[in-house]
């Protein structure tokens, strides 16, 4: 399985995730860090991710070959992050046939209605209680 993480700006969001992702899943899926910048993506890669590659054309690329997209949900929003996520971007991550993975965790001035309001580190560890062990479980069903 091939899981992207996006993040932009320092890439704290995406190092999170990454760490969380590393621990629960270990060797069973690759995670490619996209980066709308240099330090987010390097971030990311600190973070333990297998690759990872910055901006317009990496994640373009490689959000329509994964199979997970998980990020803030700043990643589908075009001119979010102060700019960062180009509309090019915002595009290629809402099209990818990948299933999406969307944190609530926004400074634009978006607010999703009805999802409680919680610290990235319980948002991650629901993110993965919830979705990923249940798509861990179906995926070994299946072979």
């Amino acid at each position: 399985m091939n899981i992207c993480v996006i993040d932009g700006q320092g890439g704290g969001i995406g190092a999170a995730i990454i760490k969380k992702l590393k621990e629960t899943l270990e060797e069973s899926a690759v995670i490619l860090a996209l980066g709308t910048n240099a330090i987010a993506t390097a971030q990311m890669l600190k973070a333990k991710a297998n690759r990872g590659a910055s901006g317009e054309n990496a994640i373009v690329r490689t959000t329509a070959k994964a199979d997970l997209i998980i990020g803030p949900i700043s990643i589908v929003l075009a001119h979010s992050m102060m700019g960062e996520v180009t509309p090019k971007m915002a595009e290629a991550v809402a099209a990818s046939p990948a299933k999406k993975l969307l944190l609530p965790l926004s400074q634009e001035n978006v607010e999703v209605v009805g999802v409680q309001k919680l610290p990235l580190p319980r948002l991650v560890d629901a993110m993965i209680d919830e979705y990923l062990k249940i798509e861990d479980a179906s995926a070994q069903e299946d072979a």
